[in-house]
């Protein structure tokens, strides 16, 4: 299966847990991300989400953003590219909340047939493609 990881979950899993406090995965999405049968993707959207946070200073983003992205290529995450469709694509998605990193990492996994996996409770509630785990 194809599973696209949220921002938080790429953090975690590119060996960049210690810049999240108190946080750890459940043993759901560690037996998803470590299924040597699924495709595990990253878009430039949660690259360019810890770009932004970071520079905020936001604790659970304090993760230089180039070691990041070096850290899930290294890591066998495949990057897939931001399109046109995928932008169009947060058009149709209901308004649960306005974030735009989640409403295209959503857009994606629609149009490119994946699975989102997140630990968001309000992004588990868009239709589609999508696991809470």
């Amino acid at each position: 299966m194809k599973l696209l990881l949220d921002t938080h979950l790429l953090v975690w899993t590119a060996g960049m847990a210690s810049a999240v406090p108190s946080r750890s995965m459940s043993a759901k999405a560690l037996a998803l991300i470590n299924d040597e049968e699924n495709l595990l993707h990253f878009s430039p959207v949660s690259v360019w989400e810890v770009a932004i946070k970071n520079a905020q200073g936001r604790a659970e983003f304090l993760v230089d953003p180039h070691l990041f992205r070096r850290a899930l290529l290294d890591n066998g995450y495949i990057e897939i590219a931001i399109t046109s469709e995928h932008t169009a694509g947060v058009a149709n998605l209901p308004g649960h909340h306005k974030d735009p990193f989640d409403q295209l990492l959503i857009a994606q996994t629609t149009v490119e047939g994946m699975m989102l996996l997140t630990n968001d409770e309000t992004m588990a509630r868009y239709p589609g493609p999508i696991q809470k785990v």
